[in-house]
């Protein structure tokens, strides 16, 4: 198993990319403690992830909160005695043009994207550091490439890039690898709330999308969480300061 014995926390792991990396993460060996805002989506992965024969914990809590942030570090520690991997993925996904979005609109953007995947990576660090592991932030192709709207969520994401390359060479005496993956356009329960907000039918949603990626669809939360994997495996050990696209060649076409 590629995450045999590890000890993982994977942040928004209540539904999406976050579930599926729960499940692969589970499926591949390791002990997981797993956060989420949302306590009864959060109580049916872990449910889900014990039935078929892992082990997982659950950490609720809101991350843009500091106390919170740090209490996830504290549930692992509780649980299995150390920190391994950290996988964040949790996310606000605000989107409004300029003109409409708020101070406090940006503020929820920035307090989960930025400033909650920095507290809880900084409470989590301090019991890696011994060991040496591996982080990776759930960034997005949006952090790289600019879109219609999407200005105060795509600069978030472009600092949880730049927050990756930062961490990577402050950690790497320590032996933690700091890597980014960027999904492209992945169908989660997100992706459907979204296109509700929007009044839009979802096979003109889907489709519109979907050409503008080179493989002609858009991604499964699995597909995200594959590559989340290997970040966070051995498999990856010579890599750090990477951003990995899984975005159906939408960037480069």
């Amino acid at each position: 198993m590629r995450l045999n014995e590890k000890i993982a926390i994977i942040t928004g792991a209540g539904s999406g990319i976050g579930e599926a990396t729960a499940v692969r993460f589970a499926e591949e060996g390791a002990r997981l403690v797993l956060n989420d805002i949302n306590a009864a989506n959060l109580d049916a992965v872990v449910e889900r992830i014990r039935t078929a024969g892992g082990q997982a914990v659950a950490a609720p809590a809101d991350i843009s909160v500091e106390e919170q942030a740090a209490s996830i570090a504290s549930a692992a520690m509780d649980a299995y005695g150390r920190i391994d991997i950290l996988v964040n993925n949790a996310a606000d996904f605000t989107q409004k043009p300029l003109e409409t979005a708020t101070l406090a609109d940006w503020q929820r953007v920035y307090g989960v994207n930025v400033f909650g995947t920095a507290m809880v990576t900084k409470y989590a660090v301090p019991h890696m550091k011994a060991r040496g592991g591996a982080i990776v932030i759930v960034a997005s192709m949006s952090g790289i490439i600019a879109q219609p709207d999407f200005t105060s969520y795509s600069t978030s994401k472009a600092a949880g890039i730049m927050m990756t390359r930062s961490l990577a060479l402050d950690l790497a005496p320590h032996k933690i690898r700091v890597n980014a993956v960027c999904p492209g356009c992945i169908v989660t329960p997100a992706s459907h709330r979204e296109v509700n907000r929007l009044g839009l039918n979802f096979d003109d949603w889907y489709d519109g999308n979907a050409s503008r990626h080179m493989l002609r669809r858009l991604g499964e939360p699995v597909e995200a969480a594959n590559a989340i994997l290997f970040l966070a495996s051995d498999e990856a050990s010579f890599i750090t300061a990477a951003e990995l696209m899984v975005d159906g060649g939408y960037v480069h076409w």
